[in-house]
């Protein structure tokens, strides 16, 4: 354990302002996914927060991460809300936290080997793409001051496509120019400069601002069991539950600790899937651990776990000030827009990025097969079934990566 002495006491005003540095560059990723998810910002500020002190308890406060809204799921639980309901979607968030803890039981008896088995970069990369990819059209429709779907115009396409590339020339001159602190906040920069404009241009209705409580209970809202939904968004917890490897690596390289050992990553897993599924319960978005914060950690150099203890405090006392979720919700939507045609680019890039340096040769015709139909059902449309149970998008690409892979031999003399 980390002792007081070589970090400060856990109530030192430092560590306390350290907390509430790190809640702040996570801030803006973590309220984004709530906002284009129709889920409650401050539920989801909650969860966070309760989702990280879960997850320390699990890990015997051994690891300085912070847990939080996962991007990996957006398009499921739009998807998922679209076709059962927010209830119902809560409970195959659920199930894909169980799904975690099942993996954390499975790398506990087989080690850490079974995972790169079961889920090689041969299917997690493409899998990763397909996320960031099939999201696109949903990203440029917001920029555009269209609803998610096309269907509907927000605002006028003058004025958003101003303010959506202005929000984004903004997101990308602090990530690449930066220095510092602000190098980890590009989103909630872009967020605050898109607001700003939209605020000159008269686009902010602050009528519900006005009209809720300083202080007020987050909108809980009570998982529903449907196992089509379930179905649905078990496998989606494939990608980040291999992210959460890598994550654990990086910090565990930050630290100069090796955490896959101690704690040991059946621990970390364990309290990522417990952390998920507590926020299904409440009505909040899956967390994941948060590579911003992971970088505040490494710039600062303190790799105080109590850190992350304060900034989930923060978060869970945010979570009851009305008032600022009602602001939350003022953002319109070409600011968001702006940003998700970065972000979802984003996630595909680390998916590419999965494949290159696994080093697997694309041109076998084994690993060509494998990605190529991974990426052409999950962005083409592709669903097997119908009417009550049907499986399409990240879901019934992730289980065909995963069969593929065992199924094809993988040593075949070409010649």
């Amino acid at each position: 354990m980390t002792t007081e002495t070589e970090f400060g006491s856990v109530t030192s005003p430092k560590t306390i302002l350290t907390g509430a540095q790190m809640l702040f560059v996570a801030f803006g990723a973590l309220v984004l996914v709530p906002l284009l998810t129709g889920l409650d910002p401050n539920v989801a500020l909650f969860t966070a927060g309760f989702g990280t002190l879960l997850f320390q308890l699990v890990t015997r406060g051994q690891v300085p991460v912070f847990l939080a809204s996962s991007f990996a799921f957006i398009a499921p639980i739009i998807a998922s809300v679209q076709a059962w309901g927010i209830p119902a979607t809560m409970g195959g968030l659920m199930a894909a936290g169980f799904a975690y803890i099942l993996l954390s039981a499975l790398v506990r008896a087989k080690g850490t080997e079974v995972l790169h088995r079961i889920l090689p970069p041969i299917v997690v990369g493409p899998v990763i793409m397909v996320i960031g990819l099939a999201l696109a059209p949903v990203a440029v429709n917001l920029a555009m001051g269209k609803s998610g779907d096309g269907a509907i115009e927000l605002v006028g396409y003058d004025q958003a496509i101003l303010v959506s590339m202005f929000s984004l020339v903004v997101t990308l001159a602090v990530a690449v120019f930066s220095k510092g602190i602000f190098k980890l906040i590009p989103i909630l920069a872009g967020v605050v400069a898109g607001y700003a404009l939209s605020l000159m241009l008269g686009l902010v209705n602050f009528a519900p601002v006005g009209e809720a409580a300083w202080l007020a209970m987050p909108a809980f809202t009570m998982p529903e069991f449907h196992w089509q939904a379930i179905l649905f968004m078990i496998p989606v917890a494939i990608a980040p539950a291999i992210e959460h490897v890598g994550d654990m690596v990086a910090v565990s390289q930050v630290a100069g600790k090796d955490f896959l050992k101690k704690p040991g990553l059946h621990r970390t897993l364990l309290g990522d899937g417990l952390a998920t599924s507590s926020a299904a319960l409440f009505g909040g978005p899956p967390n994941t651990t948060y590579s911003e914060v992971t970088g505040a950690v490494m710039l600062t150099r303190n790799f105080n776990p109590r850190v992350m203890t304060w900034a989930a405090i923060f978060a869970v006392l945010l979570a009851f000030i009305g008032k600022m979720g009602a602001l939350l919700q003022t953002i319109p939507t070409p600011v968001m827009g702006g940003i998700m045609t970065l972000l979802f680019g984003s996630i595909a890039v680390v998916g590419m990025n999965t494949l290159v340096k696994s080093g697997d040769d694309l041109t076998q015709p084994r690993n060509l097969s494998i990605v190529a139909l991974i990426l052409v059902f999950g962005i083409g449309g592709m669903y097997l079934g119908g009417g009550e149970f049907s499986l399409q998008g990240v879901s019934l690409c992730a289980i065909l990566g995963v069969v593929l892979n065992l199924v094809l031999p993988k040593h075949i003399d070409s010649h």
